[in-house]
């Protein structure tokens, strides 16, 4: 892996929430530059996994990718009920609920009605809608559509993957842990992701997506208890002056989580950052490939052009002006 892979990995999971106290005075500062990397670095290296008829033509929008993985996020302020489409809190579902009978969205809306599933989030249901959408686009060979669309799917996909957004405790908020989400995401993996290894392989069919994005819900949720015990457990070990850190930011000093704490909870995580950030770039790159299969394989040669990106580029544009208009609460945080 070479070097500048190194460096966004030390950078990557800095965004998903972006609430976490520890980092507020930096993301205000940063907020251009400071916090996506995650979600980019996960379409990127999904690029990676696709075969050479589909390589030829997302490498050379490679770039785009990366810069609209973010969208969703932007969009989570601006629209309503685009908020939703990034958590889904299954604690708030009773467990005998969600069988094979929800995975679906009719039968889920039959089930709970659409006002309880939009307040519990959607998150599983919205990747598959979305991959629906990409398969439509590339039968089409709509370069827009498929270009925007493989950013979003990976950032919902993403999303998914993320431990916290599975539960209505999303930032500790409840535990009386509040920043952990951030921690979860941002600092672990800035100190540690020079290590990892996220070679994933080659992108899978998916013959049931739905079944594949509640697995990677149910699994990613497993994971709930113990991010918040390891990291409960630890506070009681180390000293608040002992627990967290200054360091300098952009010519910021910053309150972090001191290094011997981050490490010490990674540690008990026992790789748990990395596993679930290799199954995000896993699972992208297979819904993709999924969505251009089902869509009859179509020959993608020809669709790079820079008029194409030239005009997406506009169109986004517009949309972004109009995502500023309108303000909407994401996931307010309580203390």
């Amino acid at each position: 892996m070479n070097r500048s892979c190194i460096f966004l990995l030390s950078l990557l999971l800095c965004h998903f929430n972006g609430n976490n106290p520890e980092y507020s005075n930096r993301i205000a500062a940063e907020k251009p530059l400071w916090g996506f990397y995650a979600h980019k670095l996960i379409n990127r290296l999904a690029v990676f996994c696709l075969p050479p008829e589909m390589i030829v033509f997302y490498k050379p929008n490679i770039r785009f990718l990366e810069d609209h993985a973010v969208d969703p996020d932007k969009r989570r302020y601006a629209i309503k009920g685009e908020a939703p489409k990034h958590y889904i809190d299954l604690d708030h579902f009773p467990a005998e609920s969600l069988d094979q009978s929800a995975f679906y969205w009719k039968d889920a809306v039959e089930k709970f009605s659409i006002d309880t599933l939009m307040s519990r989030g959607v998150v599983p249901w919205h990747i598959v809608k979305v991959k629906y959408q990409l398969t439509k686009a590339f039968e089409k060979k709509d370069f827009h559509k498929i270009l925007k669309l493989s950013a979003d799917l990976g950032h919902y996909i993403g999303d998914a993957n993320v431990p916290l957004h599975t539960t209505s405790n999303y930032n500790g908020q409840l535990t009386g842990q509040y920043g952990i989400h951030g921690f979860w995401e941002s600092r672990i993996p800035e100190l540690s992701a020079d290590s990892y290894d996220l070679f994933v392989g080659k992108a899978s069919y998916l013959s049931n997506p739905q079944r594949t994005a509640w697995q990677a819900i149910k699994n990613a949720h497993k994971a709930v208890d113990s991010v918040l015990l390891f990291e409960k457990l630890l506070s009681e070990s180390f000293a608040e002056d002992k627990k967290y850190s200054f360091e300098e930011r952009n010519g910021q000093t910053v309150k972090v989580y001191s290094k011997p704490f981050s490490k010490a909870y990674e540690k008990k995580l026992n790789g748990q950052v990395e596993r679930q950030l290799k199954a995000s770039i896993k699972m992208v790159a297979d819904f993709w490939y999924t969505a251009w299969v089902d869509a009859g394989q179509p020959v993608l040669v020809g669709l790079n052009s820079e008029n194409n990106m030239s005009l997406l580029e506009k169109l986004l544009e517009e949309e972004s002006r109009l995502w500023q208009q309108k303000k909407f609460p994401a996931r307010p945080h309580k203390n």
